[in-house]
């Protein structure tokens, strides 16, 4: 039996109210976000000054939510150039200061600004001399004051209803260490391979790091003809290879140019005599190529580009080094 009409009524309202309820927290969230900007002051840039002197590490410490994203800050930091770890202010005052030295900045994160076990070490932090760069929703509590560069994070509104669960404060607090993270980032100069070298497995390591020369086809692995050879031995080559294409050379190995299987459609469709055609008359010359020393993610970005599904690899005198196709790329993990 189906629902009675009120009962369907019911549905569909309490349906429509979770929505409204939903997109009203993302509204608040985005505008406690989007007044951010306004804070990219002499602050922001006074405390990306000190981590960028730093000689040791960026410590973080936060208490509650704030340690959460305290916790994800400081990932992010160390994976984008500037080393750094979490440290749990509770901890700290039980013998994990010790993990502070000389050398290192503190990142203190408190949205009140009062949190107890951050005030309990702020002495023996400021006894240590380090730089305290602050987080806080008020300006004028302890911590702020007591900050060699405090980044205002507060938020007008909590998208809590009840006010009372860190939302829209801790989207903005998480959003302003993301904004020093990547600050730091270009003008550390911070390249994708350096970010490779912090992140070497899996797909993303395989995608930054991974070159063409470890693995492309080389030697007889390569499919190539001679460009004096007829277009049915070309065929033969091709299908030996399997790689859907074929180079075509000259007599010092130099790449004269490709025959692919698009080459074939078209030759075929032009009646061309595939025992009788020369080779040289079907390829394609001036045909896209790489460097063995280029990124395995430069030749999938090419293909791309390109439409095309293999690519001939040749070294700087266009003497033909290998040869490579989308599969390959996908065996890789590069795609």
């Amino acid at each position: 039996m189906g629902s009675a009409p009120g009962q369907r009524d019911s549905a569909t309202g309490e349906a429509q109210k979770i929505r409204q309820l939903g997109m009203a927290v993302i509204d608040t969230e985005a505008k406690s976000v989007a007044s951010l900007a306004a804070r990219i002051d002499s602050n922001f840039v006074k405390a990306c000054q000190c981590m960028l002197a730093c000689d040791g590490r960026i410590v973080v410490i936060g208490m509650g939510k704030s340690g959460h994203i305290g916790s994800k800050i400081a990932a992010t930091l160390a994976s984008t150039g500037t080393p750094a770890f979490f440290v749990h202010p509770g901890e700290a005052s039980h013998g994990d200061l010790g993990m502070i030295t000389k050398k290192d900045v503190v990142l203190a994160i408190s949205n009140s600004g009062e949190t107890d076990e951050i005030l309990t070490i702020l002495p023996l932090i400021k006894r240590l001399g380090v730089p305290l760069i602050t987080l806080t929703g008020n300006a004028s509590s302890t911590l702020a004051q007591a900050a060699d560069a405090n980044i205002d994070v507060s938020v007008e509104q909590e998208a809590c209803p009840l006010g009372l669960a860190p939302t829209s404060s801790t989207t903005a607090t998480l959003v302003m260490g993301d904004a020093l993270a990547i600050s730091l980032l270009e003008t550390r100069g911070f390249t994708a391979e350096d970010f490779a070298r912090s992140h070497p497995g899996g797909r993303l390591g395989r995608r930054l790091l991974l070159l063409i020369k470890d693995i492309m086809h080389t030697g007889a692995d390569i499919p190539s003809v001679h460009e004096s050879v007829r277009l049915s031995e070309a065929l033969v080559e091709m299908t030996k290879k399997g790689l859907g294409m074929t180079a075509v050379v000259d007599d010092n190995k130099r790449l004269a140019g490709i025959f692919t299987d698009g080459d074939l459609r078209r030759a075929l469709d032009r009646k061309v005599d595939v025992h009788q055609e020369s080779i040289s008359k079907v390829m394609t010359r001036n045909c896209k190529t790489i460097s063995p020393d280029m990124l395995a993610a430069e030749a999938l970005q090419l293909m791309d580009t390109h439409k095309i599904n293999a690519l001939l690899v040749v070294d700087k005198d266009k003497t033909l080094a290998g040869a490579l196709n989308m599969h390959d790329l996908l065996r890789a993990g590069v795609v």
